[in-house]
């Protein structure tokens, strides 16, 4: 356990988790070549591949290699996934399935069905992929800013994309401004480090325990944003993130 266990009060499998299973619908408007993540049920990565193959309407999906990146991390058959992505119209989606085939090469998921985003405060994330930054712990006055994107967020944490390489257990301080809400400062720590792309990584950030009205705030504001509401529960003066 690290020395900022008690800041942070949580462990690396209370990160938001993939939203829970619930078939709905046609799948997204997914096209070959697109990105997609592989994750385990529990919300842990397992790899980022490109959709070959594809046509529309197809329940298996193929991801392979990405140009320049190595081999793919491989899984049992039979073991069930999550897949995330993006569609055509920039919305966020996941499916689950589960494994046909997994080499150094190939990963093929069978049977995908849509899972629907769950709005419970501590596994719903937000897809966003707007610029943030991330400043060093001891730099109160966030005057060195280190540009990333902020690929999702929620109450417990974020995935932030990066050029730069920081080590897991590194503690961080985030700044991020959502649509036209306040700009919000988090400090938090790095628990899962993985490269997305060549010479771009890809972090769990883990957020310190928020006071509860703080963590009412964020969960509001993240709904609202979700739900296309942008004139409601703004930030009083007193307080901070």
């Amino acid at each position: 356990m690290s020395f900022f266990s008690s800041l942070f009060g949580r462990s690396e499998d209370d990160l938001p988790e993939a939203p829970a299973a619930e078939p709905s619908g046609p799948l997204p408007d997914m096209y070959n070549g697109m990105t997609l993540d592989l994750e385990t049920a529990e919300g842990e990565h397992i790899l980022t591949g490109r959709l070959s193959g594809y046509n529309p309407g197809d329940t298996t999906l193929t991801l392979e290699r990405q140009p320049g990146a190595l081999s793919l991390a491989t899984r049992d058959m039979g073991t069930s996934v999550v897949v995330r992505g993006v569609s055509q119209s920039m919305t966020q989606f996941f499916l689950r399935g589960t494994i046909q085939e997994s080499n150094r090469l190939v990963c093929r998921v069978k049977d995908a069905k849509v899972k629907v985003i769950s709005e419970h405060r501590h596994d719903f994330r937000l897809h966003m992929g707007i610029p943030v930054a991330l400043y060093q712990r001891s730099d109160t006055s966030l005057s060195n800013p280190e540009e990333c994107t902020l690929v999702d967020i929620s109450t417990g944490g974020a995935c932030i994309e990066s050029e730069y390489l920081h080590a897991q257990d590194e503690v961080l301080r985030l700044k991020v401004k959502l649509m036209d809400y306040a700009a919000m400062d988090f400090v938090g720590e790095i628990i899962r480090v993985a490269e997305y792309e060549p010479g771009k990584f890809r972090y769990g950030f883990l957020f310190a325990q928020l006071a509860e009205r703080d963590l009412t705030e964020l969960t509001r504001t993240l709904y609202n944003i979700q739900v296309g509401n942008r004139t409601t529960w703004m930030r009083t003066d007193s307080g901070h993130w």
